[in-house]
Order: structure tokens, then C-alpha cells, then sequence
């Protein structure tokens, strides 16, 4: 069964072409009996602002709007839907999309979003938005945030892993970022790699304890992280020339990473607000994934609850 049948996919109201539309047309070849819902959320203040309209005249201007956007988008997906693509519209007027976009997800059990970021000019590395962020922190299923441009021939998936800590949490969220890395592969025809960074020796200790030896204590990390990699490629059976433990912070070590293996997709674990050591959302995760040239899947662990989540109001 493929795991993405139904996605959602946010289209970029500035331009026809649509990156994200692309890329899950992409996936749907490679599939059998995929849905893809192309949706907007589109809301212009002007209108709601003159007053010398009746609340029905509003209405009606805005439901002409909509419709406009409805029959640019059907000229956009008519020839997928002519070579046999089932793909969905909906066009709805709302000021804040990324709320828009999780009460879609909820109400038609999407388990993928994929949605265009921006490219920076100089490094072509990815700007994100508000509208990112927000889905990255409560959106639910997995978010795929990709750039404007074709995947690699032989491209790289690329799994980061969090090997620091011996929770349970923290495992489940490994075998999972490890587990969708393998979904992406398989569909992609891609080989996985797994990351992880490890710290270096705090240097304030080194000047404060004339005693230690940074080199033991590094070997003692370096070793408790190789001994972790271990255990978890061989659960997934995985080969040790796609495993990587590196010393260096996550920010620096990923996005190099991902370069060297000219990777198609980075797998990231979010943990939304739980405050656990594998969140990525908050500073490092902004130079993680400011400084990445590809695409970026953004997961949550098993049982996180969106704030958006119906159940909760």
C-alpha cells in the first residue's frame, strides 16, 4: 500500500508554475491510486473593508473571486487530469492559510503536504515563510517543502537521526524519520543514508578542569554514538557505507551533508513544542534548513496533537 494516497498540495498563488504540484505528480507515477487535492486560500482585505457593500454583495465578490482562481487552477491541472491524474480543487477564501491548510488536512485525513518554499538568490539555499513555519510547529502529517527544481538523477534521501539520548521517545522518533526515509526511497528508487551529528568537546571545560582529557572524552561520545548508529542500521537494515556519524553541530554537519550526497530529500524530525533535545523548530532548525539545497520532509512523532487539531476546541 503506498502511504501517500491522498495528498494535499498547496498551490502558489503568484505563478502557474507550480513546483509542489510537480513533485506530487512526481510521487503519483510511481504510485497506484493517488489523490492529490491542489488547494489555495486566498483572502483579500480590500474586500472586506468597503463598507458601502451589504453583506451579500460582499459575498457575492467574494465567491467571483474564488471562482477566477478555481478556473486558473483547472487550466493548470487539466493536462495531468487528461493523462489520468485524479486531482481535486479547493479554493477558499480565509486570512490565515496555514489554518486553512491543517482544517483541510483534518477534514479529508491528507497524509502528505507538499508546498513550494522560495529559493535565496546568492547560495540557493530556502527561505521560509510564516506559512512554513506554522506547518512545520502544528501541522500533523508529514510536510514536504520543496524547491524549484528537478530532483537529481541519482540523488541521495537523507535521514537525520538524533542519537543522543536513550529515551524512548527519542527512539521511536528515529525509527520513524528512518522508516519514512525508506518509504521516500523505495518510491523514488533512491539509496537512504542516515546522519547524525555528534558535539564537540565544550571547550570551557577543557580550561576549567586541568584534568580532563578532551581526547578520551571525545572518543567516549564519538563511541556511544557509532555504538547507537550501529544498533539502529541493523534494526532497519541498513549497510554501514549509508550510515554517517559526524562530530560538528546538526546546523553545520546536515546541510554539508546533503550536499556531498547531492541529496533529493533531507528527513527531518519536529517534535513541535514538546521540548525535547530532537526538536529542530527554533534556531538551529532555521539553519538547518535555511542552508539546505533540496527539498526538506518535516516529521512529528507518533501521538503529537496539532493545537489545531478539531478535538481541541
Amino acid at each position: 500500500m503506498n502511504k501517500y494516497n491522498n495528498i494535499l498540495v498547496v498551490a502558489d498563488p503568484a505563478q502557474d508554475h507550480q513546483p509542489a504540484l510537480s513533485r506530487a505528480i512526481h510521487l503519483a507515477r510511481n504510485a497506484e491510486d493517488v489523490t492529490i487535492t491542489l488547494f489555495l486560500a486566498i483572502y483579500d482585505f480590500s474586500y472586506e473593508m468597503t463598507s458601502m457593500l451589504s453583506a451579500d454583495e460582499r459575498q457575492a465578490m467574494r465567491r467571483g473571486v474564488v471562482m477566477q482562481r478555481e478556473a486558473w487552477l483547472k487550466d493548470i491541472i487539466r493536462p495531468y487530469v487528461e493523462e489520468g491524474f485524479k486531482i481535486e480543487l479547493t479554493v477558499v477564501w480565509h486570512n490565515r492559510p496555514y489554518e486553512a491548510i491543517i482544517a483541510e488536512v483534518f477534514s479529508k485525513n491528507h497524509n502528505m503536504i507538499i508546498k513550494a518554499t522560495h529559493d535565496h538568490d546568492k547560495l540557493g539555499a530556502v527561505i521560509f515563510t510564516p506559512t512554513d513555519w506554522h506547518l512545520l510547529r502544528k501541522c500533523p502529517c508529514p510536510v514536504l517543502l520543496v524547491k524549484d527544481h528537478s530532483w537529481p538523477e541519482n540523488g541521495k534521501i537523507l535521514s537525520c537521526v538524533n542519537l543522543a539520548a536513550d529515551d524512548e521517545t527519542h527512539e521511536h522518533l528515529n525509527d520513524k524519520i528512518v522508516n519514512e526515509g525508506k518509504a521516500v526511497s523505495t518510491l523514488l528508487n533512491a539509496e537512504l543514508n542516515l546522519v547524525n551529528a555528534y558535539p564537540a568537546t565544550p571547550v570551557n571545560i577543557t580550561i576549567e578542569l586541568p584534568e580532563f582529557d578532551p581526547a578520551s572524552y571525545t572518543d567516549a561520545v564519538r563511541g556511544h554514538h557509532l555504538k547507537s548508529m550501529k544498533a539502529l542500521r541493523h534494526k532497519h537494515g541498513l549497510p554501514e557505507e549509508q550510515t554517517h556519524v559526524l562530530e560538528g553541530l546538526p546546523e553545520d554537519i546536515i546541510p554539508q551533508m546533503a550536499a556531498d550526497l547531492d541529496a533529493k530529500i533531507v528527513v527531518l524530525g519536529t517534535t513541535g513544542r514538546t521540548g525535547l533535545s530532537a526538536v529542530f523548530i527554533g534556531n538551529t532548525a532555521e539553519h538547518i534548513i535555511d542552508q539546505l539545497n533540496c527539498d526538506l520532509l518535516a516529521l512529528k512523532p507518533d501521538g503529537y496533537v496539532s493545537p489545531l487539531s478539531p478535538t481541541l476546541e
